[in-house]
């Protein structure tokens, strides 16, 4: 009896552990790592396009240097006399806020053009499998003369080879 359930334990680990193993060699999770780190690469330039192309031009229209100083100071940050902030400045940092949103309005905007170029593409391609499948392998062999048919082209045809020549 103890034999029996020191073989179902050892089972049980070593299930376990071949589960594990079978999970992490499955295509799926690679493609998932794979995914993650191209999504970080493209969250990195589009955040590049967005704080170093589109944010200077609206920073512009603002005045400011940059588009995230924009603030709503609560409370001014207390100096001393010699130069040392003893408190720190209370604000709304607004602009950091329509910077983050303008970012994901980005990222979202180019993942659906991904998406929709990539769903434009699988379903070209669906509907030319599609067409080869239901498409004939061959053409259709033309229709064959019915028998009356041939007899009425051989009666014309004996007509003319026994007209009288005129020339």
């Amino acid at each position: 009896m103890a034999e029996e359930n020191k073989e179902k334990k050892a089972k049980k680990k070593s299930t376990f552990f071949t589960d594990f193993k079978t999970f992490i060699s499955r295509g799926n999770i690679i493609n998932l790592a794979i995914a993650v780190t191209i999504g970080a690469a493209f969250g990195a330039i589009v955040t590049s396009l967005v704080n170093d192309i589109i944010t200077p031009f609206i920073a512009l229209l603002f005045g400011k240097d940059s588009f995230t100083d924009l603030r709503w100071v609560l409370k001014e940050a207390v100096v001393d006399a010699d130069g040392i902030v003893t408190a720190t400045e209370i604000a709304v940092r607004y602009g950091a806020f329509i910077q983050t949103i303008l970012n994901f309005l980005v990222i979202a905007f180019f993942i659906f053009l991904v998406f929709r170029i990539i769903t434009k593409a699988t379903n070209s391609i669906k509907k030319a499998v599609a067409s080869k499948e239901t498409a004939p392998a061959t053409p259709p062999a033309p229709p064959k003369p019915t028998q009356e048919e041939l007899l009425t082209e051989i009666r014309d045809l004996l007509k003319e080879a026994n007209k009288p020549k005129t020339d």
